[in-house]
């Protein structure tokens, strides 16, 4: 079962945790982020400000987040919190590592990657790489694709909303209530894609691909990572 399958018996606070939780673990929430307001999150997920606290408060639990009474709630996962809950799960092996993010291309293109679910039509393109702010080496290459929206051609000029997609998606009104996650290895970097993160053409990526929706099924946002596999890892319970 994927991070963003819903399981059984779930509670609506712990299908709002699930969905934040997927998010962090894909890395659209960063350590350090800063998370919607309760408010937002109320209107978000339509539920009431107890149902968000509980949810918060699960996050906490598994060490995802902290929250500074008056300030707010803040990602805290660098890699330390692996797998907390059975599916897949993608994880930093090294917690005292220091990264930095580089965005690479927001361009309106035509749906350029291979989704799953046949995503096609014009696109918002974001493509975006992790990278060890020590050597400068890519750990990621994030290439993001939303479907295309007028509101969205400010963004070619002006930039991410605070420099983070889902920020940007979330004050459009475009809120994730569901996903998918496919995961397997890209036998060889294309030469290319190894210009861009520092690394050897040919080498072999882990490489993940997330699709979420909206409450009506409408697709928000396609993902598609390259990881390095020494530092990134899958983990299954059955």
């Amino acid at each position: 079962m994927s991070q963003t399958e819903q399981p059984a018996h779930e509670s609506k606070s712990e299908r709002i945790a699930r969905l934040i939780e997927a998010e962090i673990r894909s890395g659209q929430l960063q350590d350090g982020s800063t998370l919607s307001s309760e408010n937002s999150l109320v209107t978000r997920f339509a539920v009431s400000r107890t149902t968000v606290r509980k949810s918060l408060g699960i996050l906490a639990e598994k060490g995802l987040i902290r929250t500074k009474v008056g300030i707010g709630s803040f990602v805290t996962y660098a890699g330390s919190v692996i797998d907390s809950g059975p599916g897949w799960s993608l994880a930093l092996s090294a917690s005292d590592m220091r990264t930095g993010t580089r965005i690479l291309r927001i361009a309106r293109i035509q749906m350029d990657l291979d989704c799953p679910t046949g995503l096609a039509g014009e696109v918002l393109a974001v493509d975006r790489l992790r990278f060890r702010e020590e050597t400068g080496r890519g750990l990621s290459l994030e290439r993001a694709r939303v479907p295309w929206r007028a509101d969205f051609e400010i963004l070619i000029e002006d930039g991410l909303d605070g420099g983070s997609l889902s920020q940007t998606l979330s004050a459009r009104g475009l809120h994730p209530a569901s996903g998918e996650e496919w995961a397997n290895v890209l036998p060889a970097l294309s030469p290319e894609d190894a210009a861009l993160m520092g690394r050897t053409s040919g080498a072999p990526m882990l490489r993940l691909r997330r699709l979420t929706r909206d409450a009506a099924e409408h697709p928000i946002e396609f993902v598609e990572s390259f990881l390095d596999p020494e530092l990134f890892g899958l983990h299954m319970t059955f």
